[in-house]
Parts: structure tokens; sequence; C-alpha cells
């Protein structure tokens, strides 16, 4: 008979994400992620086996925090394009842009070399979409191409600010959006 888990999944998980934050994909270690936990580096080892499964863990956890966190904005901002710029805002307080244009990108490159995190950001990159064209035109075809162009103008939005710094980020992330509204014919303020 097997020994009882002390720490549950999502516990662990939820303890290893801002440790793998903090030490970066390619140094942190059963050592430092026990530290982190409270638990042993066997205990951890045997809970993933390889130091590589625990990262691939850590970051799918992060992929349904974040799909969680963006099927709730989605119910709750406005059907509007004003709604959809606020979804995005949302998604990158202004007090976590420095990580997520910094070091964010270093996690990202471990999502891109994993095909399972990989296929995790295209299908979280399916449901923003959705939940953004959704916001600009009724016609589902029309919605998911607008869709994907509004992430990536909120993703370029993103890297270009973190070059600048011109203004606040939600401020720099608002005016990028609705200049891109406009550009389509949709007003920020009405649906199109």
């Amino acid at each position: 008979m097997g020994r009882s888990k002390t720490v549950s999944d999502t516990a662990l998980l939820d303890r290893l994400l801002p440790a793998l934050r903090d030490a970066g994909p390619t140094r942190l270690t059963f050592t430092k992620a026990s530290r982190a936990v409270g638990l042993s580096p066997a205990s951890l080892v045997q809970r993933f086996g390889t130091r590589d499964a625990m990262i691939v863990a850590i970051l799918s956890y992060a992929w349904d925090l974040l799909v969680a966190a963006t099927m709730a904005l989605d119910a709750e901002v406005p059907v509007t394009p004003r709604g959809a710029i606020e979804l995005l805002k949302r998604l990158v307080p202004a007090d976590e842009a420095d990580y997520a244009v910094g070091d964010g990108l270093l996690l990202l490159r471990e999502d891109l070399r994993s095909p399972e995190l990989r296929a995790r950001g295209s299908a979280w990159g399916a449901v923003l979409a959705t939940a953004l064209g959704r916001r600009i035109v009724d016609d589902r075809d029309e919605a998911k191409r607008l869709g994907w162009q509004m992430a990536s103008v909120w993703q370029g939005a993103l890297i270009w600010w973190a070059f600048t710094r011109g203004s606040e980020t939600a401020e720099t992330i608002e005016h990028r959006l609705e200049d891109w509204c406009r550009s389509i014919g949709a007003s920020p303020d009405a649906r199109g």
C-alpha cells in the first residue's frame, strides 16, 4: 500500500508556480522546489519522476489557471469592443507587466519547446480569440479572424511598452487596442 499524499496536487502546484517564477525554468531543481513546498526532494521525485516532468506539470497548471481566468473574464466583461479591451487589460495586471514581458518570456520559451505545452498555449489562444472576436462582430468566421488579430495587437503592445515605457501599461494597452478597433471600423464603446 502506497503512502498517502500530505500535500494535494493542486496545493503542491500552487506552491511550485511561484518557485518556478522566482528561480526560472533552468534553475528550478528538486532541492529548490522542496524548500518552496516543504516536502523532501525525494518526495518530489516520487511525485514527478524527473525535473523536466515537474516543470511541465507546473506550466500545465499555469495554463489551467490562465484558461480559467480567461473564461471567468469572458463571462464577466461586456460583450462590446470595450469589453474585449477590458478583458485583455485584466489578464495582465499592471503590477505583473514587467514580469510578463521579462522573466515570463523565459517560461514561454519552455512552453514553445514542449509539444504538450505548445498545445496548451494554442488551445488557450483559441479560447481567447473566441472571447475577443465575439465582442467585435457577430459573424463567427470574422470573429475568429478578428479575435486572433486583437490578441496579436495586445501581445505586440505589451512588448513595445516594455521597450518604450512611455506611459502606464494599462494606458498603453488601452490606447493601442482602441486604435486597432477604430482601424477595423469598430467603435471601442459600441458593439461592432
